[in-house]
């Protein structure tokens, strides 16, 4: 791994996990704080190599990521009269019976045929003589 450049103001401002959440409605209480050594291991198991300028970068967006679901999670487990659904809108399939019509007639398929041989569509051929 590279040595560590010089923080810029970006990188120098707090993370997720370390900001005063206390006043901020939209965080959860529950998300779970993540830590540098959490995303190095992460990168570990997925065999990526990260600086460690990546490894701050991936801790704040993990973050923001995991506060998300939190949060979601916190929404989804307080309303006990929302039903799980599968499509934010209802969803009705249409059929239809099948029904046996007729169809062309082996000779009147054929009729249309540029050429046919032993009642079969005849074809030019495309592959060399081995078969």
């Amino acid at each position: 791994m590279s040595s560590v450049p010089p923080p810029s103001a970006e990188q120098s401002a707090p993370r997720p996990s370390e900001v005063d959440r206390s006043t901020d409605n939209r965080a959860s209480p529950s998300a779970p704080a993540l830590t540098r050594d959490d995303v190095a291991h992460l990168a570990h198991l997925a065999r990526l190599e990260l600086s460690e300028q990546e490894l701050n970068t991936y801790v704040d967006q993990l973050s923001v990521i995991l506060d998300a679901v939190a949060t979601v999670s916190v929404v989804a487990a307080g309303d006990a009269d929302i039903e799980p659904t599968s499509h934010a809108v209802p969803l009705t399939n249409v059929f239809r019976d099948d029904v046996v019509r007729p169809g062309l007639s082996h000779q009147a398929a054929l009729a249309g045929a540029p050429a046919a041989d032993e009642g079969r569509f005849r074809v030019p051929q495309i592959l060399g003589e081995e078969q």
